[in-house]
């Protein structure tokens, strides 16, 4: 104290020579000058404790590179330029990484500058060992400085580490300081970090430098504690801050996700559930209320209680009390009846004629098939060759390759106990996941190994994994690329078995293994493995909690190589085959192939063979029996139509293959939908038909003086029309909807219009030509089948007579049914169901669960439950397409997410993106070719050289003084290139190798990524690649695509490239599969509506311009359609193409239900409403029951025991609600609903019934 005051006694003047002075004294040296070699090429400094020496000039250079801080005066150091030289070679490593933020490499550049050359080193270092030493060449005794103290100023180390904890390494997807920690980044801290550049273990550094860190003075030393530079502030005139990519504190508050949407609530429960079930209530009340003022006014007005409520009176029909349209709609029906009338008569009289021609027909028509093309491709059956992302995989395919095929393992130890590594001599305990022990790892290398090995046949050549693997450094590096936790250990046993103890536990990612084993830790392949990849099952970044290793084999796709690609797929085979047959009680493996799905899909697909074809045989034997009206046992085999039920299938299977030989014919690939949906659709419409006009037939009375083709015509000609209705109807539709974009629903909609219509044409005229036939086989009492023998009872002419099941329908079904106190409770029912079905529309999923379409017994199921351990989703790509300006500053910035770039560049804002990867299932920053270009050619690395004399490039290996820097060490050196300058180093970076000297090169990580086009002189496409969030369900995998799509669109809009003629796009191999979830709700109502308008349109006019009743129709078939989607929220089915091509076909089943139905009521001309339903329903509703009800249950429940899943859901699930739905909605709501609000009677069809 006393001496602080003598000491401020001083004159100015005396103060200020004192400063000089203490300042002159306090330049002291601890070191100066290299001594003794410390390991391989690194040598410990010498000690020297005097004043520090001029530096010769010809080390001026590397002053000013290195330390600009010291350049002044006659630059005085404690450092020679050996030294300096050693100092530039140990900082490649962090200059490359971290000197994209200039004021982060500033304070580290600081730290190293101060501990090396500093003049005042004296002050903060302390020498505690020393050693020694004989120079060899002058024979000097020197002493080498074995160990010291490095006081560092606590504010400086954390001011340093937050400067660069932000730094991004943008090839790898990670923090800078993972790579340059010897933890990962987020363990790292000031002091960890610092005492880890420090460490001789490293590998980096000669001797185990302590640092010490204080703010005051300890033990009479300093500690160093400079300036220091902010990551938001400038170093000098020429940079600028650090980017928000790299300084969180530039980028302002975090981005935080828009909220979810609020559930839309009603006094806390879901908005539909309460608006339907008011509007139900509504609606009961108001019908209800309406049927009991009707009950009075009848009571009232009528002479009997009983006369029905809906009804009207019988009455006399004048001639002029038709409307305009009536007579129109009578002629209409008329003129059909009389066409089919006679059309049907010809048939029955020229059999032979017809018949030959039909098969002719069919003959023609089917030959087609030789040219049948089958698509199995997923692509093309499920995404548009139009669709966004079929167009932007072609232009990812063409311009980069296509995305390479996988093969996966995921391996878990379950007989493995977690064990503990216990650090010496102290620190807390290291607990490492099963997987991770000694004896598991050598045994999964044995599996890796034995993969590699794996040898396939194809056309006589031996295939290896060697020829069809991903080698990203061939031809220079041959090794396959395979991302396993192995390849940190060279994929050696004899790596692995490696053992030293050594404080650093994790797994590095960097170029130079730092630990004691310096075994370098760049895979075989010549890249990074990076643990997020390899390891699985861990929580948060803890990688020693791994539960699971994954081993992934990306394999070259070849595009449209037919020569290569089935190579490939053989290799593939043999891999399956061996993992399948692989046995070690210690390891549970899960694993996939790219051939996996379709290989597991074609045999789902022939072990249900079995079971579709059961399907079918009950089906047509219960044709084939029911079509018979047996008499007597006597004429059990006369009466029997055996022979005519399968000629009627024959008929509706030649339709079936008509239509695929038709299109085969114009090259339209059919898909396995068509193959296993249209045949059940033809079938029910077909059946239908068959039984509606053979019952007819029977139900029939031959006129006195009728001949059988008389007779067989007027039947026709009766029942035609309704089959015409129905058939028309139902393939307008099936053609309009092959208007849809996707793929599946339009091809099926093609193959099944087509096939109905020749159906019905065959119908109409061989069938008939058929039936008339049979009749006359059975008038002649010859045998069904065995038509050449005559059965022993003679009749004279067959009886019409009336089948069980229509007496049931005519004399208890139907009037039951519409008696006045069923018929509202069955609208009540009906409407209670659409309502339900209403409320729940909206929440069908969305999506087809890829494990659904795999078999129970797949091993691909295994794999599907075991993705839960990965915690990387897919690769996502975003494309910048060809025509952007990267040789400009501007068009530079607008890409970059380095230093200068704009805050909202196309990285940037995937960075941001990646900050809110919850909400974006964006999971890592993306890799920046651009940014890692910038910081190899940076003038200040090594990395970027050419030979002086050749101008050939130089890898940063190479030693050869010849080799001099891509730039020079001036001011524009050190900006970035432009023009000429980017484009001619551009090539050089892409093709350089990284190394430890290096680990900028390029050719690893972008050799694929950036098109350079004409004569290296122009930079065309290229791609930022990072990676999604980990995704399970459609949901997620709709969401992932959803949202990078938002981000790319953004990205286009802010570089101004609206309207231009290149855009960014994302690209994930995934997409194409799922782009149809983003329009699956348009393109069900697109379909739906269309389907439902072209049947509105048809039965109005088939039914004579009748509008009411066509709308009746129609909305009946509506109201099916969404009690299906109620079906299917109670069953779990989701919406997808498969689906919705079920929806479309349940819309064409739905018509055969009520087309019949509605034509037999507006051609009644009974009295009231009631009564022309009843008799609609009675003479109609047996044949709808028996065609189609009675025909597809029996087929249906046996699809119940089909062994796949996507079976059981989207057949056996979806074929038996809609037959339900269409049988109940047919023949109960529909008859009700006709009966209340049917269209009045057509007065000039009862007139001329009267007349």
């Amino acid at each position: 104290m006393w001496k602080g005051k003598w000491w401020w006694r001083f004159p100015q003047r005396l103060r200020s020579l004192g400063l000089l002075a203490l300042l002159v004294f306090s330049q002291s040296c601890v070191w100066y000058g290299e001594c003794g070699i410390a390991s391989g090429d690194k040598r410990y400094n010498c000690k020297y404790s005097g004043p520090p020496k001029p530096l010769p000039e010809d080390g001026y250079y590397l002053v000013q590179e290195l330390c600009p801080g010291f350049f002044f005066g006659n630059v005085s150091l404690c450092c020679d330029i050996q030294q300096l030289r050693t100092l530039k070679d140990s900082l490649q490593l962090p200059l490359q990484f971290l000197s994209r933020c200039p004021s982060c490499f500033y304070n580290l550049m600081n730290l190293f500058c101060e501990l090396t050359c500093s003049p005042q080193q004296s002050q903060f270092l302390n020498v505690t060992a020393t050693e020694d030493y004989v120079d060899p060449v002058t024979n000097q005794t020197k002493t080498n400085v074995k160990e010291l103290q490095y006081y560092v100023g606590e504010s400086f180390a954390n001011a340093m580490y937050n400067a660069c904890r932000d730094v991004e390494a943008p090839s790898s997807n990670v923090k800078a300081l993972g790579l340059l920690c010897g933890k990962d980044a987020d363990a790292c801290n000031a002091t960890n970090w610092i005492e880890y550049m420090f460490n001789k273990d490293n590998g980096q550094a000669p001797f185990t430098i302590t640092p010490i860190f204080s703010d005051f003075s300890v033990h009479g030393m300093e500690p160093m504690n400079n300036a220091t530079k902010g990551c938001d502030e400038s170093v000098d005139e020429i940079t600028g801050p650090c980017s928000c990519q790299d300084c969180s504190v530039v980028c302002g508050p975090r981005p935080q996700p828009p909220l979810p949407p609020v559930p839309w609530k009603i006094l806390g429960l879901d908005a539909m559930y309460v608006i339907m079930w008011i509007t139900y209530m509504s609606f009961l009340f108001v019908f209800f209320g309406a049927f009991f003022a009707m009950w009075c006014y009848r009571k009232q007005y009528f002479v009997s209680e009983y006369t029905s409520i809906g009804g009207s009176i019988a009455f006399s029909v004048n001639a002029w009390e038709a409307s305009c349209c009536d007579p129109v709609s009578a002629a209409f029906e008329g003129c059909l009846r009389g066409l089919f009338t006679h059309w049907g008569s010809f048939c029955v009289r020229n059999p032979g004629c017809i018949i030959f021609f039909s098969l002719a027909f069919i003959a023609v028509c089917s030959s087609g098939l030789v040219f049948v093309q089958v698509t199995t491709n997923p692509v093309d059956l499920w995404s548009a060759p139009s669709s966004q992302a079929r167009l932007e995989k072609e232009y990812f395919d063409t311009h980069f390759g296509p995305f390479f095929r996988t093969e996966q393992l995921i391996i878990r130890a379950p007989r493995t106990n977690v064990h503990t590594y216990q650090p010496y001599p102290s620190g807390s305990d290291v607990p490492f996941g099963p997987p991770l022990d000694i004896e598991i790892l050598h045994q999964v290398l044995d599996l890796q190994i034995a993969i590699e090995n794996i040898t396939a046949s194809y056309n006589n050549e031996t295939v290896t994994l060697q020829d069809i693997c991903l080698a990203p450094l061939s031809p220079y590096n041959q090794n396959c690329t395979i991302m396993s936790v192995l390849n940190y250990f060279q994929n050696s046993h004899s790596v692995l078995d490696h053992k030293i103890g050594d404080d650093f536990f994790v797994a590095p990612a960097s170029l130079n293994d730092t630990s004691l084993l310096h075994d370098p830790c760049l895979g075989t392949f010549g890249g990074p493995v990076f643990p997020w990849l390899v390891l699985g099952g861990y929580d948060d970044q803890n990688y020693n909690n791994a539960t699971a290793l994954v081993i992934t084999f990306p394999v070259n796709n070849y595009y449209n190589d037919t020569e290569k690609l089935p190579r490939a797929q053989a290799w593939e085979r043999e891999f399956i085959n061996f993992v399948k047959n692989y046995k070690n009680p210690n390891l549970t493996i899960s694993f996939t192939a790219e051939r996996s799905i379709e290989d597991e899909l074609n045999r789902e697909s022939n072990s249900d063979i079995l079971t579709v074809v059961i399907s079918y045989a009950v089906m047509f034997l219960y044709i084939s029996l029911a079509l018979g009206h047996i008499q007597s046992c006597s004429r059990l085999l006369v009466d029997s139509k055996m022979s005519l039920g399968i000629a009627g299938i024959l008929i509706v299977l030649s339709s079936v293959a008509c239509s695929l030989g038709i299109f085969s014919y114009i090259r339209i690939p059919l898909t396995l939908i068509v193959i296993e949906v249209i045949p059940f659709l033809v079938l029910a419409v077909g059946v239908d038909n068959i039984f509606i006009l053979v019952q007819t037939y029977q139900r029939d009375e031959r006129l006195q003086g009728e001949t059988l083709d008389q007779q067989l015509g007027r039947v026709l000609g009766e029942v035609a029309p309704s089959i015409f209705l129905s058939s028309f109807s139902e393939t307008v539709a099936f053609f309009l909807g092959a208007l849809s974009v996707m793929p599946a629903v339009r091809t099926f909609s093609l193959f099944a219009g087509m096939a109905i219509f020749i159906d019905f044409l065959l119908q109409i005229s061989c069938f008939v030509s058929l039936l008339g036939l049979d009749i006359k086989r059975q008038e002649k009492n010859h045998l069904d089948v065995l038509c050449c023998i005559k059965g022993s009872e003679d009749v004279a002419s067959i009886q019409a007579s009336e089948s069980c099941l229509f007496q049931f329908f005519k004399n208890s079904f139907s009037p039951f049914l519409l008696k006045d106190w069923m018929r509202p409770i069955v609208i009540a029912m009906f409407v209670g169901m659409l309502s339900f079905s209403v409320a729940v529309l909206n929440k069908v999923e969305i999506g087809l669960d890829q494990s659904l379409s795999m078999p129970d017994d797949s091993y691909v199921m295994d794999y599907f439950k075991s993705l839960k351990y990965l915690h990387a989703g897919p690769p996502v790509y975003f494309v910048l397409e060809e025509g952007h300006n990267y040789t400009s500053l501007k068009g530079q910035n607008m890409v970059c997410g380095g230093m200068g770039c704009d805050s909202d560049s196309l990285v940037q804002q995937i960075f941001n993106a990646a900050q809110l990867d919850n909400y974006t299932r964006i999971g890592f920053v993306p890799s920046s070719w651009i940014d890692d270009y910038f910081d190899w050619i940076k003038p200040q690395s090594s990395c970027c050289r050419v030979h002086n004399t050749t101008n050939q490039f130089c890898n940063a290996s190479v030693v050869d003084p010849a080799c001099v820097r891509c730039r020079p060490l001036t001011r524009e050196g050190k900006q970035r290139p432009r023009g000429e300058d980017f484009m001619r180093f551009l090539p050089m970076f892409l093709s350089d190798n990284p190394n430890p000297k290096c680990g900028k090169g390029g050719h690893a990580a972008y050799a694929s990524a950036v098109n350079i086009l004409d004569n290296n002189t122009d930079v065309g496409a290229s791609y930022f690649m990072t990676y999604h969030t980990v995704l399970q369900t459609s949901a997620d995998f709709i969401d992932a695509m959803k949202n990078a799509r938002l981000i790319a669109n953004n990205i286009t809009k802010t570089m101004g490239l609206t309207g231009s003629t290149y855009r960014v796009f994302p690209y994930s191999v995934f997409y194409v599969f799922y782009e149809q979830y983003l329009t699956i709700i348009d393109d069900t109502i697109l379909n739906l509506g269309v389907s439902l308008g072209a049947i509105f349109l048809v039965t109005m006019v088939l039914l004579g311009c009748d509008l009411w009743s066509a709308v009746i129709m129609c909305g009946t078939i509506a109201m099916i359609l969404v009690n299906m989607f109620g079906v299917m929220w109670l069953w779990g089915i989701s919406l997808n193409a498969v689906s919705l091509v079920n929806l479309v076909m349940s819309c064409g089943i739905s018509v055969e239900f009520c087309s019949h139905i509605t034509r037999a009521f507006t051609v009644s001309v009974k009295g009231s409403r009631v009564e022309r339903a009843e008799e609609a329903l009675s003479h109609m509703g047996s044949s709808v029951f028996s065609g189609i009800t009675l025909t597809k249950f029996g087929g249906i429940v046996v699809l119940a025991f089909a062994k796949s899943q996507i079976f059981k859901i989207f057949y056996f699930r979806m074929y038996l609600a809609m037959v339900l739905l269409g049988a109940t909605h047919g023949l109960i709501f529909l008859p009700v609903l006709l009966s209340y609000i049917g269209p009045s009677i057509n007065k000039a069809k009862s007139f001329s019934t009267q007349e």
